[in-house]
């Protein structure tokens, strides 16, 4: 095995990285107290959306005639499903991915959120004002009906 100085094998079989000249274990969480919440979210999501994938393949599964049918039942969903949680944790623990979930956070505690009564203002008047549209909109609709029938165009 050639030795790279940026990755290389350790005696315990882990694969270590080099981030700004110091060693990390691949299995470390970057920045860990920072877009905690986020990464949370991202990564339960992904598993949730993962178990129903493995459920429906599962359920895909159950229709083969096989002597090994809850190996294949069972064992291949589970193994996709702890393939894809690795990968997920992979995934938001990156540099890359984790600064952006990091800012994403960090932005959306500054969001000035409305209140619950502002809230409940604008949905009546856009429900109201959709109402009132659609009520012009059919009346339009009837004037142009009858027009049309006077003119002979319409049936």
């Amino acid at each position: 095995m050639v030795d790279d100085p940026g990755r290389r094998l350790e005696l315990g079989g882990w694969r270590r990285r080099r981030r700004k000249g110091k060693q990390v274990n691949f299995f470390e969480i970057y920045k860990r107290g920072q877009g905690k919440y986020t990464r949370i979210v991202t990564f339960v999501s992904a598993i949730v959306i993962g178990g129903w994938g493995a459920w429906l393949l599962s359920e895909k599964f159950a229709g083969y005639p096989t002597t090994r049918q809850p190996l294949l039942r069972y064992g291949a969903p589970t193994l996709l499903l702890a393939a894809l949680a690795v990968l997920t944790f992979w995934i938001v623990n990156r540099p890359r991915s984790a600064d952006f979930m990091i800012a994403t956070e960090s932005e959306m505690k500054k969001v000035s959120w409305s209140s619950r009564r502002e809230i409940t203002g604008s949905t009546k008047v856009v429900i109201l004002t959709t109402v009132i549209l659609a009520a012009l909109l059919f009346g339009v609709d009837m004037v142009f009906t009858f027009f049309f029938r006077f003119l002979g165009v319409t049936g």
